[in-house]
């Protein structure tokens, strides 16, 4: 029965007997499920239709062997009526018996010699006494349906057998409201132009409006929590002297995602299921140098600059293709490419970008397919891994991570590479939170760098340390429709 339908059954019966004393038996008693009667009493509290007392009563259920009882008869029964059933006057055999019922026999036998139904002699079962009643299945089914209920004494013992269970049955006696009416009439939220024009708007009811109301508070807008940390690395970055790298462009080419950075093109990263490629050359591939592509082929190929290479055969055509960039260290390579043929030769730089990169990954609590990195790098003569330390710890004591540890790691790009871990006060324990290196000579020479040029490099994802400030669990929650903004409107940037 529909909703509607249902409100007209309830105004009806009350519109005749001005009230339902107890809205549990009322739909029994229409074959309504109780439920659906309590969604139409609240819809018509709201419009004033009706009124409403809540009445509790405690009753008792049966369990689903209650059930069962009350239906076949409880097993101290069963026992009797197929013993007596026997027609042998010396009784029935005992294995006979246990053959014949089971588990019940197990069960019902005991209640029947307790309560001198039957007896054993030897190897026989002997009825005693005659006309026997099935006491406890009477019981079950009056307390099933409510009626000459037992005493508190064979209920406890009924519960003591897990028959049934003692429950609080919530229900409404429902009343008359003071805008009662028989049939239930719709309030209009909105006064239109069609009400207007035609003149029907004075033949209907509308829903009250509080014009004095002041509403909410009149504030600005909030900041994203991803855009309040990336102003606030942005600002300590550029700080330390470091310049931002243009990195508008999510599409690259392989070429400078890949090969310019010497990451084989056999390398896993390369495959479908961990890269978003795409249709056609990408326009990019088609404006790198003849002579730098032909220097990046043969320390793949052949090495050079004391390396082996790959011993690979270098295609032009894994180089052309188009992907959505992995990493931002694409357009570093094509800073440092800039940075080596510029006029006037190299000077020293300090580069950093903050956007979006792409992984072909599973998206779970922890893992998104785009998500941001932060990346910085510092291009110098001499450099050292020192220095890179140092640039490290210098830039995360600005953010407010003081304790950091540093594990040897492995980068195609990188020699030495390292992991970094920041020690995190509230979790209790050490996380990790970035990657570093130095620049190989494969990737920097064949670029036109300086042989004394050493070029340092470390990155982050955004959404890590954003997640421990805000003390979020899920990054689903941060990045995407589900972030709330308006939570975090108030938390001020600030240390970590």
């Amino acid at each position: 029965m529909a909703m509607a339908d249902i409100e007209q059954v309830v105004l009806s019966a009350l519109a005749a007997d001005g009230e339902i004393a107890d809205s549990w038996t009322f739909a029994a008693a229409k074959g309504l499920d109780h439920q659906a009667i309590i969604g139409v009493q609240k819809s018509l509290l709201g419009d004033t239709y009706t009124c409403e007392e809540l009445l509790s009563r405690t009753l008792w259920s049966l369990t689903e062997e209650g059930e069962e009882f009350a239906n076949i008869g409880s097993p101290e029964f069963r026992v009797y009526k197929r013993v007596s059933s026997e027609t042998d006057a010396a009784g029935m055999d005992m294995t006979a018996l246990q053959a014949a019922l089971g588990e019940v026999c197990k069960i019902g036998l005991g209640p029947c010699m307790k309560n001198k139904w039957l007896a054993k002699k030897g190897d026989k079962v002997q009825v005693v006494s005659q006309n026997v009643i099935d006491e406890t299945a009477i019981m079950l089914v009056a307390v099933r349906e409510g009626n000459n209920i037992p005493d508190e004494k064979e209920l406890a013992n009924l519960k003591k057998r897990k028959l049934v269970n003692q429950v609080v049955r919530k229900s409404l006696r429902i009343t008359k409201g003071p805008n009662f009416r028989e049939k239930r009439v719709k309030k209009n939220a909105d006064l239109t132009k069609e009400m207007l024009d035609s003149g029907t708007w004075g033949d209907l009811e509308f829903k009250s409006v509080n014009l004095k109301a002041m509403g909410a508070p009149i504030t600005g807008g909030g900041f994203h929590p991803l855009l309040k940390v990336r102003a606030e690395f942005r600002r300590i970055l550029m700080e330390m002297g470091f310049e931002e790298m243009p990195t508008n462009k999510w599409v690259e080419s392989s070429f400078w995602n890949f090969d310019s950075l010497f990451q084989p093109q056999s390398h896993p990263a390369r495959d479908a299921h961990d890269t978003f490629f795409m249709k056609g050359e990408c326009g990019t591939t088609r404006r790198v140098p003849e002579d730098y592509y032909e220097r990046v082929r043969d320390i793949h190929e052949n090495g050079g600059f004391e390396s082996i290479g790959y011993g690979c055969n270098f295609k032009r055509e894994e180089a052309s293709k188009n992907l959505l960039r992995t990493h931002t260290t694409a357009i570093s390579a094509q800073m440092l490419y800039k940075l080596a043929n510029q006029e006037g030769g190299f000077t020293p730089k300090k580069y950093f970008s903050i956007d979006r990169v792409f992984r072909n990954e599973a998206m779970d609590a922890t893992h998104l397919c785009e998500f941001h990195q932060v990346e910085g790098l510092v291009a110098d003569r001499n450099l050292t891994l020192g220095n890179l330390i140092g640039t490290i710890k210098t830039f995360f004591e600005k953010i407010g991570i003081t304790q950091l540890r540093f594990k040897p790691a492995y980068n195609p790009y990188t020699e030495p590479s390292m992991e970094i871990f920041g020690y995190h006060p509230e979790l209790k324990k050490w996380t990790e939170i970035g990657n570093s290196g130095m620049f190989r000579p494969e990737m920097l020479r064949p670029m036109g760098l300086p042989e004394d040029v050493r070029v340092i490099a470390w990155g982050l994802s955004l959404e890590r340390p954003t997640m421990i400030k805000y003390k979020i669990e899920n990054i689903r929650d941060l990045f995407g429709h589900k972030a709330d903004i308006l939570a975090q409107r108030n938390t001020p940037i600030s240390r970590f």
